[in-house]
């Protein structure tokens, strides 16, 4: 397809036009990169402010996402994240036929502030365990996490998340056969510099965050999680 600077279209309209066709039929695959704006300016021999404009209304319909230092893409499935009764990262993905992984980012020992010990039925600065992971679908990183454990109780967790990749399989190693969520709040936020960073994404698209609470089989509260989600790649399916 050519430009034709007589259609009664806008330039940038036909390149989005263009663009847009050449990715429903697969021309760019799901999660390839473009060509870069200069390249798509020569090609259309236009400039790359007009190019720009046209993958910018492509990013808003969806079609798109940038990387900042990396390029522009093509869009892949969006994953539903469900949150029930039983909610578990590695089955959510899983069930999806993607491929879960969780790498322990940061451990430590820290006294629970008034949020970690409201939720965990503390006392303020009460020792909690502090672990900070990233969860990642077919190699690509989609949320960052916050997870809180009582003391002395879950002494250990650090170590366990590490060899085992899972925070489910860790507590059952530590004798938490089973255990199903209390809480949930869901909420969506501009993302901070670090946040962005940690997400690789960027800071003008809000990001999905979750605060959960979850409890053993005899009601007791063994994890409060605060789990933030790139909106690019997960959108959140809550089931009874």
């Amino acid at each position: 397809m050519e430009i034709t600077r007589e259609a009664g279209l806008t330039v940038w309209r036909q390149i989005q036009q263009i663009i847009e066709s050449e990715i429903r039929g697969k021309l760019y695959q799901p999660g390839k990169r473009l060509p870069t704006e200069a390249e798509f300016a020569r090609r259309f021999q236009v400039n790359r402010h007009t190019v720009r404009r046209a993958l910018s209304r492509l990013e808003e319909r969806g079609l798109l996402r940038t990387e900042q230092g990396r390029g522009t893409f093509v869009q892949e499935a969006v994953i539903d994240y469900k949150v029930a009764r039983r909610t578990r990262f590695s089955e959510n993905l899983a069930q999806q036929h993607r491929a879960p992984n969780r790498t322990l980012l940061a451990a430590s020992d820290m006294p629970a502030s008034t949020e970690v010990a409201r939720a965990l039925r503390l006392r303020r600065g009460a020792p909690v365990v502090y672990l900070l992971t990233t969860g990642e679908a077919d190699g690509r990183r989609i949320s960052v996490s916050a997870h809180y454990f009582p003391k002395p109780r879950f002494d250990g967790m650090a170590v366990l998340v590490a060899e085992t990749r899972s925070i489910s399989t860790a507590l059952k190693k530590m004798g938490v056969e089973e255990f199903t969520r209390a809480q949930t709040r869901i909420l969506a936020r501009m993302p901070t510099a670090e946040d962005a960073r940690q997400l690789e994404m960027p800071r003008n698209r809000p990001m999905l965050v979750t605060e959960g609470i979850n409890v053993d089989a005899q009601g007791a509260r063994i994890e409060f999680s605060i789990s933030r989600f790139c909106s690019d790649w997960v959108q959140i399916l809550v089931e009874p």
